[in-house]
């Protein structure tokens, strides 16, 4: 699991068609799913994908309304998403080109098509390397690998970082400040808590419950229930 990506679309059969094109490439993690624009550069914004897969509506005014989002994207955040637009007629490739998509498949969606787009994707860019975060206190500097967090809790306006060996790194930063800064495969849960979705062993819905690892059990509330979502969607088979 290397890259995250974001589906804007409306149409429900689409989705699942998309979702189980992606199931060729579990190099892919969807960060979540938008249904309309209006909610579209927010959700970039807090998720902050590298990849963006946008259906292009065909009436004129909602794809004027499509181009307009992408392009507003430019002047809120410091590293725009990888775009694909999704679209059943070319009509729209040159303006979609224009306003910032690297990419544009017509329908069908096929798996060559999608291998392809990703390929390009993957040759303009390669994923991060970064694999350990340093916690500083005072004159301390702790070198903490990111796959040995399991989870990071809120306290006050510090971050208790739990590893999985049981070890706790106290780090003089809010929870908002790592929900900010570290790769996409952590995820805020709850107000209290943000989990790495590669240690989460069961979802309990009726409980509330995320449990990592079989033997830590957390709490998560419905407010982050998108983030609840996406880690179903990252460990269905």
């Amino acid at each position: 699991m290397r890259f995250s990506f974001l589906l804007i679309d409306d149409n429900t059969n689409r989705i699942k068609e998309t979702l189980e094109l992606f199931e060729n490439f579990p190099n892919y993690f969807c960060a979540g799913i938008i249904k309309d624009n209006q909610t579209a550069i927010n959700q970039i914004i807090k998720v902050k994908p590298q990849l963006v897969l946008k259906r292009i509506p065909v009436k004129s005014s909602e794809g004027n309304l499509s181009f307009t989002t992408i392009s507003e994207l430019f002047q809120y955040v410091d590293t725009v998403p990888y775009f694909i637009g999704l679209a059943s007629s070319p009509d729209y490739a040159l303006e979609a080109v224009q306003s910032g998509f690297s990419d544009y498949i017509v329908d069908p969606l096929l798996l060559h098509q999608l291998g392809k787009s990703l390929f390009r994707f993957e040759k303009r860019n390669p994923p991060a390397s970064i694999t350990t975060i340093c916690i500083k206190s005072y004159s301390d500097y702790q070198f903490v690998a990111l796959q040995d967090i399991a989870y990071l809790k809120a306290d006050n306006n510090t971050t208790d970082i739990q590893l999985y060996n049981g070890k706790t790194v106290n780090a003089y930063k809010t929870l908002k400040h790592f929900e900010n800064t570290l790769p996409f495969h952590f995820l805020r849960i709850h107000k209290s808590y943000i989990v790495n979705i590669n240690h989460v062993s069961r979802i309990h819905f009726s409980k509330s419950k995320c449990y990592l690892n079989y033997n830590e059990i957390l709490p998560f509330s419905l407010t982050y229930r998108d983030n609840i979502d996406a880690i179903i969607r990252k460990t269905n088979i």
